[in-house]
């Protein structure tokens, strides 16, 4: 078995299977094939078990030996091809097995990609990450091993049940019995260990959540001197698993032994009948052999057919989960307006370009034909109101304007509104009333691809992927030369540490940047944001992770950066945000002041509060 199993049913079967049907649809033919092969394969066995009658009634009883070597050849020939197709169909349902879960794993990956964010905000990573995991696990261990097993299984119990009956309907009575009695056997052991099967796994996820969580705080714990508590914790919850599991294996041994011995008995009774038949002429002899070496298989088709459709009960709610994802409400994109390249004609009139101009403009589908506007970065709030919850506003009535080349700053207490407003720029979130505009289209005509495209941001949390450097900067712009990569790593100054790593730009990054600090890791987003030269720039919490120091050798960089483009940035630091063009005091979701930094400090506000010391930010 490749693994044990819990009480996981799915609790719409009929839905699930008509998912499913798509998926083996694709690879029909191959399945018909597995089965054709499958049939072949047990019925050969079955056929060759049976003929242990003729061998002893017409070849061993009369001594033929010339006979017997005969049909001992044409038997070897049998089953070399009955071998031979399960070689085939075992193959074949290898390849057929990993084509679905990959097919599957795609389809699976590709809606994960157009799912909205609210999705991945209220849903944890590692419940998602389990349906790649988990899931689709159990689907790849029940197609391995559960579709040519279950038609070979049933095969062998239908098969079995018909020949014994034909060879000795009498005897059969005592087998049928056996066979009832070993089934509900079998449904009761399975279902108490199943039971603390599932038990077992709440306790080794309870005990690995806390070896994670002990592993992720180490530096807390040895901090605070907790080992020895902690190491109290972990014998209680190691002892809760062991207890567990003791029992699920305790039951589940119990299962084959008590299948053998009721075989055995079986065995024994009617190998005893049997004879006294074979003795008194009701039986021949080479019916009473077949019969005994049938009687002698049956237990292990029963035990197989009834795990096997265990596995797939199992399997089928792994596919519910993950069809359940599928069916999620993918992110709404109704835009028509599209990013083009363009080329300035000297008349100063735009035309789209084929090649790389350097210049961008909205193509914006007009009755009248294509309009072109020209990508500036002008965007404006007109009365937006926004919530997660249309009951619960948390911003309300924004207007603001950031005009080309702007530096637009917010500031205020965690939970203002600063983020949301970033959030609503680039449509993460869409807008309850309202409109903002982007270089004066309303931001729901333009689609998103291109929409995104055109904006750069610097997230406070700052995630790097595995593979070099380079790669990283060359995340913002996949087709980006290394010149290119350069450049924008002396913009961010961040030219100057990756040269003296180790392999320089060619340095590996795995597990987030752990290898680099936290400011490096930040100088890094930055580049990475600058290299695709967006019109508009978001620094969201960008330097909260850089010390002064570093911050102030990146000051001339984001400088660089920011010239020409339409800036928004969130700070804690309120040096960060002393040079911009007009400063933002959000509160509860409301632009209480707005100004340049002295204009605010003039007004003895929230802003002078804020910058003087007199209120913090919390």
């Amino acid at each position: 078995m490749a693994r044990q199993l819990t009480n996981a049913k799915p609790k719409n079967m009929k839905k699930t299977l008509s998912s499913f049907k798509k998926y083996i649809g694709n690879h029909k033919y191959a399945f018909v094939f597995i089965g054709l092969l499958v049939i072949l394969s047990t019925s050969i066995s079955l056929w060759g078990t049976y003929q242990i009658k003729t061998v002893v009634n017409r070849y061993v009883l009369k001594n033929d030996y010339h006979g017997l070597v005969s049909f001992i050849i044409l038997m070897a020939i049998v089953y070399f091809i009955g071998a031979t197709a399960t070689a085939i169909y075992k193959q074949l349902m290898v390849h057929t097995a990993q084509s679905i879960v990959q097919e599957l794993r795609n389809d699976l990956f590709a809606k994960m990609q157009k799912l909205p964010i609210s999705y991945f905000d209220g849903h944890p990573h590692g419940e998602i990450m389990s349906r790649f995991t988990n899931d689709l696990d159990t689907i790849q261990d029940a197609l391995n091993n559960c579709f040519d097993t279950l038609i070979q299984s049933f095969i062998m119990i239908v098969g079995t049940l018909i020949l014994i009956f034909v060879l000795s309907w009498k005897l059969s009575l005592i087998v049928f019995a056996c066979m009832i009695l070993m089934y509900f056997l079998i449904q009761y052991l399975s279902q108490r260990s199943k039971k603390y099967f599932k038990k077992q796994q709440n306790a080794m996820g309870y005990l690995n959540g806390f070896i994670e969580e002990m592993v992720d705080g180490i530096k807390v714990v040895k901090v605070f001197n907790h080992e020895k508590e902690n190491s109290i914790e972990f014998d209680y919850r190691n002892q809760e698993l062991y207890d567990s599991a003791v029992e699920a294996l305790t039951y589940s041994g119990r299962t084959i032994p008590t299948v053998v011995s009721i075989s055995y008995f079986n065995y024994a009774l009617v190998a005893s009948i049997g004879g006294l038949f074979a003795i008194n002429g009701i039986m021949d002899l080479g019916s009473l052999s077949s019969y005994l070496v049938f009687v002698r298989q049956t237990a292990m088709p029963i035990n197989q057919f009834t795990q096997q459709l265990n596995f797939i009960l199992a399997a089928m709610a792994g596919a519910e989960r993950i069809f359940d994802l599928m069916n999620e409400s993918e992110e709404v994109d109704e835009g028509k307006v599209t990013l083009t390249q363009v080329e300035i004609l000297e008349d100063g009139s735009m035309q789209e370009s084929d090649h790389y101009t350097g210049y961008w403009a909205w193509r914006h589908p007009r009755d009248n034909g294509i309009e072109l506007v020209e990508l500036k970065g002008d965007v404006r709030f007109h009365d937006v109101v926004f919530g997660y919850n249309e009951t619960h506003p948390i911003l309300k009535d924004i207007n603001l304007f950031a005009k080309p080349g702007q530096k637009i700053a917010f500031v205020g207490s965690t939970g203002a509104g600063k983020t949301t407003i970033i959030n609503l720029i680039n449509r993460f979130y869409d807008i309850t009333k309202g409109s903002i505009t982007y270089d004066g289209i309303d931001v729901k005509l333009i689609k998103k691809d291109d929409l995104r495209k055109s904006i750069s941001i610097v997230l406070q949390d700052t995630h790097l992927f595995t593979g070099t450097i380079a790669d990283n900067i060359r995340y913002g712009k996949l087709d980006a030369s290394d010149e290119e990569v350069i450049e924008a790593a002396k913009l961010a100054n961040a030219d100057s540490f990756i040269r003296r790593l180790p392999n320089g730009y060619q340095t590996m990054l795995s597990s987030d940047g752990t290898n680099l600090s936290q400011g490096q890791r930040q100088l890094l987003a930055i580049a990475r944001a600058a290299i695709c030269n967006p019109p508009v720039l978001i620094l969201d919490e960008a330097t909260s992770s850089i010390d002064t120091r570093t911050e102030k050798l990146i000051e001339k960089g984001m400088d660089r950066l920011m010239e020409n483009r339409t800036v928004f940035v969130i700070a804690h630091r309120l040096s960060t945000v002393r040079n911009s063009d007009a400063i933002m005091v959000l509160d509860h979701g409301q632009i209480i002041e707005r100004g340049s930094h002295d204009e605010l400090l003039e007004k003895k506000g929230r802003y002078y509060q804020l910058y003087t010391g007199q209120f913090e930010l919390d």
